[in-house]
């Protein structure tokens, strides 16, 4: 079988990455017992961040998706405004996104390949690796899939189709991902029936009116058809509801489709290029469980703000150490003229002050602090579409603690965390 060869090709393997846990976040602020929390987002390099993981987690994905860089030699930055006029880009408001530019194709392959080689060691023996390229490297991405898993096992060459406005005029536009579906072994899931279409009308009046249509062969009209290999689902631009602002975020439709047939209720999910957390956001919909990395702090944080609208359990934010925000753990008491603690109505009353108010993306709370990490009971964000957050939040009254702790994170990624003393009556 045909190999790929570059002058430096090698697996490498990092040290595994130290991971710490920074917080866990209460989507539905619970205050009974929860059981064993296993979904994760991760703050870290994502090769050192699965070397780590194998301890544990060798052979126990049944899905990985993976939308890594395209090898476009681009840098494509994050929206942050809200509100704005999406016809006038030079007046958005824009932060560090992600970049996708290489030396040479060589570097980019070094990134590539590990990491193919170390999700396979991940997957389950059910398990299936979508891997999410374009025309730029999809072609070198499928010779090394071959030799990693063996050219029997690649499933399909998913097709996805989209329209949308393009600068190209000396070629035809470029409208189309591919996807390349690769299986462990032989005896990998895939749910069809949970991914079946209705036929198209004309279809079905063909089979209704003709005893002859098909060749004498009669399809089960009711029960639909199986996608085929090129599936149209449009951009996540021309899906206003879904638009997070990060770059190249794929839709929600295109991942429950791949959720769905690849994996069961309960399966492990992962994607270790995270972006904007579509993977774990349908995930937790369809109550998989998921664990995400990302390289980049406004990854991590687009997904927990998605995570807040969609998970029905608590999850887990790590941090690989050398990744970690400053000034993440509160140490100081607030001033009173920053943050306000009082009581209402048997709650307690937190309200910020105007003045730390202005650039803030979310804050969040830990009632009871164990000085070790944050419990994100409690929180405000601004939306995706709208500009505006909630300078006031409330807190049950019964807390046995001495202090609680507040957490702020700015548009910018900064971060300032406060100590409340907690009144006793």
């Amino acid at each position: 079988m045909p190999h790929l060869f570059w002058q430096k090709k090698g697996v490498i393997s990092p040290p595994p990455a130290e991971l710490e846990l920074d917080s866990i976040v209460y989507p539905n602020s619970p205050t009974e017992p929860q059981p064993m929390i296993e979904d994760q987002l991760i703050l870290g390099e994502n090769l050192a961040v699965m070397q780590a993981l194998l301890q544990n987690y060798e052979n126990q994905f049944d899905l990985i998706y993976a939308d890594p860089p395209f090898f476009s030699n681009r840098n494509y930055p994050a929206r942050i405004g809200r509100g704005e006029d999406s016809r006038q880009p030079e007046k958005w408001q824009l932060s560090e996104g992600y970049p996708d530019a290489w030396k040479s194709l060589d570097d980019y392959l070094d990134m590539l390949y590990p990491r193919l080689v170390t999700m396979y060691r991940l997957l389950s023996p059910y398990g299936t690796l979508y891997l999410h390229l374009d025309w730029h490297a999809d072609a070198y991405a499928r010779i090394l899939l071959d030799e990693i898993f063996g050219n029997e096992r690649l499933l399909n060459e998913v097709i996805w189709i989209y329209h949308g406005p393009s600068p190209i005029r000396r070629a035809f536009n470029r409208k189309h991902d591919t996807i390349l579906v690769y299986t462990k072994t032989d005896q990998y899931i895939f749910n069809v029936d949970d991914v079946r279409l209705p036929y198209a009308e004309n279809t079905v009046y063909t089979f209704q009116s003709s005893p002859k249509a098909g060749f004498g062969k009669t399809p089960n009209l009711a029960r639909g058809k199986v996608p085929e290999d090129w599936w149209y689902f449009p951009v996540v631009a021309r899906l206003h509801r879904e638009r997070t602002g990060y770059p190249t975020q794929k839709p929600a439709a295109l991942l429950e489709r791949i959720i769905k047939v690849s994996s069961n209720p309960g399966s492990l999910v992962a994607d270790f290029f995270g972006g904007s957390g579509t993977t774990a956001s349908v995930a937790a919909k369809l109550q998989r469980r998921f664990i995400t990395s990302d390289t980049s702090w406004r990854a991590i944080h687009t997904t927990r703000l998605r995570l807040l609208n969609t998970a029905q359990h608590p999850f887990k934010i790590y941090h690989q150490k050398r990744y970690a925000p400053a000034h993440s753990i509160p140490t100081a008491l607030a001033n009173t003229a920053q943050i306000n603690l009082s009581r209402s109505e048997g709650n307690f009353r937190v309200q910020l002050q105007e003045d730390i108010i202005n650039g803030l993306d979310y804050w969040e709370i830990d009632p009871d602090w164990n000085r070790e990490f944050f419990r994100s009971r409690f929180s405000a964000s601004r939306s995706f579409r709208k500009e505006g957050i909630s300078d006031v939040m409330l807190v049950p009254g019964e807390l046995t603690g001495e202090v609680m702790a507040v957490r702020l994170v700015y548009k910018d990624g900064s971060q300032n965390s406060f100590l409340l003393q907690i009144p006793r009556e």
